[in-house]
């Protein structure tokens, strides 16, 4: 009789205590009143106290359907049939209006069951959220379109202040870890495009560990993404979400991850979030921004005021 291999139990770095405070019971009352889907739910990430606490949080728009099937992600798949709510933009960018929240991350399932893939849905919401709530930072973190330049053109556009899109992991277990219409070269692509577009851009990705992946691989994908001008690498730990999932292969420790924050800096990128419980959207990240682009904004107006 095969005896069951036994479970390795997760490392106690990886344990968090259970959101609270004020600012965040706040923001979940809020979001559940007005009824707005975020990630941080959605992908039960372990940030969501200190991130909601700190004044950020993660919207996530066009429904929580999905039209793929990445094997680490827990959003929902299926096919939305093309719905999509057309008031959302109007919507989200009231709500954001009513929070007292400096630094928004938006995000959206893919929708490949729409024509455009729901870009101009998209960039409307961005523009609507920029014309109610003028000073708040806007982070976008977006699908790859299928590598459709005129769809990462218009998104760019809308001139988010940072424009992700996540490479996930390495480009050997990219077909085992995401969805096939995915591609590790058509993600580099995305990013290149947008800096192509627009180099003013802040353009950032993310890797998760503990999938298998080499320090060889590793070193390669952040090399992969430098070489497309990314300049905002996040690194977190692969958490298994459901059994259905992808299986944790090595859970990487504290030490490790921040020998890839030292070897990442070191190449070169803007700021590098590293631990095993940092994820794409990261309030430590967003502080770091926070404070590049609003001491560029200060610039920019105090340009004007010259000039006039």
């Amino acid at each position: 009789m095969l005896q069951k291999k036994p479970i390795t139990p997760k490392p106690s770095w990886l344990k968090v205590r259970a959101p609270s405070g004020e600012n965040y019971t706040r923001i979940k009352e809020m979001m559940s009143d007005l009824k707005l889907a975020t990630v941080c739910q959605e992908a039960r990430c372990p940030n969501i106290g200190e991130c909601w606490s700190g004044g950020t949080a993660t919207i996530m728009i066009m429904g929580e359907v999905c039209t793929r099937g990445c094997r680490f992600c827990n959003v929902k798949t299926g096919n939305p049939k093309g719905v999509l709510d057309q008031f959302e933009p109007e919507k989200v960018a009231y709500s954001l209006s009513q929070m007292n929240l400096e630094y928004v991350v938006i995000t959206t399932v893919d929708r490949d069951d729409l024509p455009d893939q729901g870009a101009e849905h998209f960039v409307r919401t961005v523009t609507t959220i920029k014309k109610l709530s003028p000073n708040l930072i806007i982070e976008i973190l977006a699908g790859d379109f299928r590598g459709d330049q005129a769809l990462v053109n218009q998104l760019t556009d809308a001139k988010p202040d940072v424009y992700a899109h996540n490479i996930e992991t390495v480009e050997r277990l990219t077909p085992k870890v995401r969805d096939p219409r995915a591609g590790y070269r058509q993600s580099l692509r995305v990013l290149e495009m947008v800096k192509e577009r627009d180099p003013s851009r802040y353009t950032k990705s993310s890797i998760m560990l503990g999938l298998g992946e080499t320090d060889e691989e590793i070193l390669q994908t952040l090399k992969d993404l430098r070489a497309v001008g990314c300049d905002v690498v996040t690194f977190g730990q692969y958490l298994q979400p459901t059994p259905r999932h992808l299986k944790v292969v090595d859970y990487v420790t504290p030490e490790k991850f921040q020998e890839w924050q030292t070897i990442a800096e070191g190449m070169g990128f803007l700021y590098v979030a590293s631990g095993p419980l940092v994820r794409s959207s990261y309030r430590a990240g967003e502080f770091f921004m926070k404070g590049i682009i609003n001491k560029e904004r200060a610039q920019l107006n105090m340009n004007l005021i010259t000039t006039f």
